[in-house]
C-alpha cells in the first residue's frame, strides 16, 4: 500500500453479527491524493470523515454494481461502520434502494458522532459497538435472518430458487424486499458477494474460477463487470488502486 495511505478493520461482536460487517478506518496522511477504484463488495457504508480542505462530515453510501474512481484527498480521515443488509433494515432504519451507486449526506451529529470521535479508533469502535448494540431490536424477521446467513455462509453461490425454497418465502416476494431496501434484486447481491469472495482467490494470484462460474470466460467476464478490468490486470493492482484487493492480499 502506498506511503501514506492506512487502514483498519475489525469483526464486530457476535451479537451484532446479522447486521454489521466490520468497523474500519482509511485515510490519507500524506499531502498528495490518492487515486483509487472502488469496486462492489455488498456492504453498506457509514463514512464519518474529515480533511484539511473540509468540514466534518457523514455519508452513507448506497450498494456499489460497478466500479468507480474516486480520489482520496490529502489528510483525510474516515472513520466506517459498514452494514449488512439487515443493518439496514433494523439499525438504519431506512432504505438505500434510493442510492445504489451514490450516497446521501447525512446530519453531522448523527447517532451523537462528532469530529472528535475521530482521533482514536480504539474510542470509536468501543463507542460504535455500545450505540449499535443498543438498537438490536427484540424481534427480527426469521425468514430474513436466515436468508442472510445463507447467503453470507454460500458466499452467494446459492440460487435464488433454493434460497427461497430453503426459507419458504418465495423468491417474488424476497426479490420485491431487496429492490424496496437495496434497490438491487438477490441474485445481484448474491453475484456481487460471489465476485468478492473470488477477490482472495485473485490476490492470492489464482486466476481461475474456484467458485460456482460456468467457465473461465463467465469468470473473467464477472470479474471485469464489477472491476473494470480483466483477473490479471485486477491481480497486477498497479499503484494499489484497488483497495479492497490490497485489503485482501497475504501479507
Amino acid at each position: 500500500m502506498d506511503k501514506g495511505y492506512q487502514y483498519k478493520f475489525i469483526e464486530p461482536p457476535e451479537e451484532l453479527a446479522d447486521f454489521v460487517e466490520n468497523i474500519g478506518m482509511f485515510g490519507n496522511s500524506s499531502g498528495e491524493a490518492k487515486e483509487i477504484v472502488i469496486i462492489p463488495d455488498g456492504r453498506i457504508d457509514l463514512f464519518f470523515s474529515r480533511s484539511h480542505s473540509g468540514p466534518f462530515h457523514v455519508m452513507l453510501m448506497g450498494l456499489e454494481t460497478e466500479p468507480e474512481q474516486r480520489t482520496i484527498a490529502p489528510h483525510t480521515l474516515t472513520y466506517s461502520i459498514s452494514f449488512k443488509p439487515l443493518g439496514v433494515e433494523y439499525l438504519l432504519s431506512t432504505t438505500i434502494a434510493s442510492i445504489l451507486n451514490t450516497a446521501k449526506e447525512l446530519p453531522d451529529r448523527f447517532w451523537d458522532f462528532g469530529e472528535s470521535d475521530l482521533t482514536n479508533f480504539d474510542t470509536f469502535s468501543n463507542k460504535a459497538r455500545l450505540v449499535l448494540t443498543a438498537m438490536i431490536p427484540d424481534q427480527v424477521d426469521e425468514r430474513k435472518r436466515q436468508l442472510f446467513q445463507l447467503v453470507y455462509a454460500s458466499h452467494g453461490e446459492m440460487s435464488v430458487k433454493e434460497l427461497s425454497e430453503k426459507v419458504f418465502w418465495s423468491s417474488r416476494q424476497i426479490n420485491r424486499y431487496f429492490n424496496q431496501l437495496l434497490g438491487l434484486s438477490l441474485k445481484t447481491f448474491c453475484k456481487i458477494l460471489r465476485f468478492r469472495e473470488s477477490l482472495k482467490h485473485i490476490a492470492d494470484g489464482r486466476l481461475f474460477p474456484e467458485l460456482n462460474f460456468a467457465d473461465q470466460n463467465h469468470f473473467i467476464k464477472e470479474v471485469r463487470e464489477f472491476s473494470g478490468v480483466v483477473p490479471k490486470e485486477l491481480a497486477k493492482n498497479k499503484n494499489d488502486r484497488f483497495v479492497l484487493l490490497s485489503v485482501m492480499k497475504p501479507k
